[in-house]
């Protein structure tokens, strides 16, 4: 049974100088976080650790400055100001190694905040939606402070935390974070889906990283057959793609019969429909972006998008210029694993443009800009304009098949920048 206290009873063990693990995504512990902001006066240099947090982030307010300092392993929207600030850092990490990072006590952690669900009727809540690096951090933490939601979805797989592990507990009866890319889908976006859904084949194995290109992706494959999923994240462009019949698990050699992911984030919908179904199974980051993992299962195709390209195929995914935009992630694991899996087929997919116009392939990347996929990785690019194979190919080679796909307006200046880097000779080769 548990013993339910009150927000600012149960941050109550937090003390200056330690390291605080807040759980991310959807299941963000916004009502003890609020309570852990309120002893921002009694409380100095106390590091918090998070990927991408969803809703309120009270800890990186102005007034928080000294009391809390926001140490982000992968930056969401609600702590950039401050990770490029005095008030924050950024840790660049594959998702995959985070775990690594708790275990071996590089970054050890003294207090665990997480949201659970209610307890079953042998004491076990679960993590419900976020598992990723969660599981680490719980097996690891000094202390565990829980946020029960009525609310939470009880999640198969390896998600489970029994309530003799929690030092103290609160009990909330609130929706979870929601975000939907659905609504943001535009015509290039689904012009991309349809170019890339040409790349899959039946029978294969997706991942699909967040956001409206790899949304309006699932959306153009529901006349596809026997799909499976084996994914980071994914969000509400799978329930349709899952409704059509289009996704079978049936040929995964992993977990066959099963949707695996680490995390979920997305509407209410999307929610329900993981409740306590065991057609999807969560597990930690460490094991599902393990590149000998996901290499087992046959065509993995990995989808992927980026802030900018340059034209030998380098990838910043993650920072515009020096400014952190937002992390490494997974997209290195699975961009791996896609290409050591057999038939697999990794794929970056962007907008050939930014919303101001500007061109996102580039002469060269951004000073201070972050190289997240080096070309070496790359195969597959994917604009509204078209497919750009790179693997095997030089770089004057790389440079001709992104201008292809490249937006018109600018073919004119890349065009001039690869003469003058390159030359103006025709490539005597196939």
């Amino acid at each position: 049974m548990i013993h339910y206290t009150t927000p600012e009873n149960a941050v109550s063990p937090i003390q200056s100088h330690q390291r605080v693990f807040v759980h991310g995504s959807a299941a963000t512990p916004t009502t003890l976080l609020h309570a852990l902001a309120a002893r921002k006066d009694e409380l100095q240099n106390v590091e918090i650790v998070a990927i991408t947090t969803l809703g309120d982030m009270p800890l990186v307010d102005e007034s928080c400055k000294g009391s809390f300092y926001m140490n982000s392993l992968f930056v969401s929207q609600n702590v950039r100001q401050a990770v490029n600030s005095e008030q924050g850092g950024y840790v660049p990490i594959f998702l995959s190694e985070i775990g690594h990072l708790f275990r071996n006590k590089i970054l050890a952690i003294d207090v665990a905040i997480i949201q659970v669900s209610e307890p079953d009727a042998h004491g076990y809540c679960s993590l419900g939606v976020s598992v990723d690096i969660a599981k680490p951090a719980i097996e690891t933490a000094k202390v565990i402070i829980a946020q029960v939601n009525k609310r939470m979805p009880r999640t198969h797989g390896d998600s489970q935390i029994h309530i003799s592990r929690f030092d103290q507990a609160i009990h909330v009866d609130e929706p979870l974070h929601e975000m939907n890319h659905l609504e943001k889908i535009t015509e290039n976006d689904r012009q991309i889906g349809r170019h890339i859904a040409t790349l899959i084949e039946d029978r294969s194995t997706l991942q699909m990283g967040i956001g409206s290109i790899p949304d309006a992706v699932l959306g153009s494959l529901t006349h596809h057959k026997d799909l499976g999923i084996h994914t980071e994240m994914f969000s509400n462009g799978l329930l349709g793609l899952l409704e059509s019949g289009a996704i079978t698990n049936a040929y995964k050699k992993k977990h066959p019969g099963k949707i695996v992911s680490s995390f979920a984030v997305g509407s209410a919908e999307l929610y329900d429909k993981i409740h306590d179904n065991p057609l999807f199974s969560f597990h930690e980051a460490a094991y599902v972006n393990d590149t000998a993992v996901i290499r087992k299962n046959p065509q993995v195709v990995s989808i992927n998008s980026c802030l900018e390209l340059d034209l030998t195929g380098q990838v910043c995914a993650d920072s515009i210029g020096s400014y952190q935009y937002s992390g490494v992630g997974g997209q290195m694991d699975f961009m791996r694993g896609a290409a050591l899996s057999p038939g697999g087929k990794p794929i970056m997919a962007l907008t050939s443009t930014t919303k101001k116009g500007h061109s996102k392939i580039a002469p060269f990347l951004n000073q201070g800009a972050g190289v997240v996929t080096t070309r070496a990785h790359m195969h597959y690019v994917v604009t509204e304009y078209g497919i750009a194979y790179l693997y095997g190919k030089n770089l004057r080679q790389r440079a001709y098949e992104l201008l292809k796909i490249s937006h018109p307006d600018h073919q004119e200046t890349l065009e001039r920048s690869i003469i003058e880097r390159f030359g103006s000779f025709v490539y005597p080769f196939r």
